[in-house]
């Protein structure tokens, strides 16, 4: 049985969702549960036989996954931003499953009921869904050690939970975690390499790579005081704008951090090959889903895509 977060009411799992209402829907929505998109159209006939079969997968699911479906016929504005941001929205029917405000799978054209069975789960196992209930008291014990800094017992912890399931991407993201914060990155990058196939992508082995690469970043982060003088000598300097984001995020100040990188992107989104938006995903997918810093932050970021 999928399961991931508490059951919803089933007539909250598939919705219609025109493009005024994406950001909230989709973008802020994918924020603890996965939601899978059917960009479909009236006039398209593999649509009409598709679109049913992923809501039955969706049902099936009890909650691990939402579903929102897009006319693409009444939300060009939208698909042709999307398209600029990198979603192939040539042909319909197109899916596209987000997590945490980013696409996280995908697939185009008719699918048969197993395939697209198999494609729900990847999302759940994507979002660290697993069908391993029993061991949800063990995993927030280790948390919770991990959290009050007692690294040796939440190791420990986080190792008995693999014992039982190798395949625990929350538990494996967990001994990463514990290397970060007892400063061991060499053993946190060794333990990330060793991640089995399976859940090498999932969202918390994400999650732990974007922290151990914030934590590489803090380790030769700046002087705050001298990188604040050089943003406010040459306002228009991204270099310095983005050397000062890093060292605010090593200094404790996510929403600083966030704030600058949203001014480098307001100001030239394409600056240094998108330097500022990859690094605001990566601050993004180290924090926790539900963070206010992350919550805000991406419903800025979008306002300027889709503006």
């Amino acid at each position: 049985m999928l399961e991931l977060g508490g059951a919803q009411p089933q007539s909250d799992l598939i919705k219609d969702v025109g493009e005024e209402a994406f950001m909230a829907e989709v973008i802020d929505g994918s924020a603890e549960v996965p939601v899978i998109v059917d960009f479909w159209a009236p006039w398209c006939g593999p649509c009409k036989t598709l679109g049913p079969m992923l809501e039955d997968a969706v049902r099936a699911a009890k909650g691990a996954v939402r579903m929102v479906k897009v006319n693409v016929d009444e939300a060009q504005r939208l698909a042709t931003a999307l398209a600029q941001q990198g979603l192939p929205l040539q042909s319909i029917p197109t899916v596209v499953a987000f997590y945490q405000g980013r696409p996280v799978d995908m697939f185009q054209g008719a699918q048969p009921q197993s395939e697209i069975k198999a494609f729900v789960e990847r999302v759940v196992q994507a979002a660290g869904g697993d069908a391993s209930g029993g061991l949800d008291d063990a995993v927030a014990a280790a948390e919770e050690m991990l959290e009050q800094g007692a690294l040796d017992d939440a190791m420990q912890t986080f190792a008995a939970i693999l014992g039982e399931d190798p395949m625990h991407a929350v538990a494996y993201s967990g001994m990463v975690r514990c290397h970060i914060a007892a400063g061991h990155l060499d053993e946190a990058e060794a333990t990330l390499n060793g991640a089995p196939a399976e859940i090498a992508t999932s969202a918390p082995i994400e999650a732990a790579r974007a922290q151990l690469e914030l934590a590489r970043q803090a380790a030769g982060a700046g002087p705050l005081d001298d990188l604040r003088a050089a943003v406010e000598a040459a306002p228009d300097d991204h270099q310095a704008r983005f050397d000062y984001a890093q060292a605010l995020y090593a200094a404790g100040d996510a929403q600083g951090a966030v704030d600058e990188l949203l001014e480098i992107f307001r100001r030239d989104r394409e600056w240094n090959d998108g330097a500022a938006k990859t690094q605001l995903f990566t601050i993004f997918e180290a924090l926790k889903p539900n963070d206010p810093v992350v919550l805000n932050g991406r419903r800025k970021l979008s306002s300027m895509i889709f503006a």
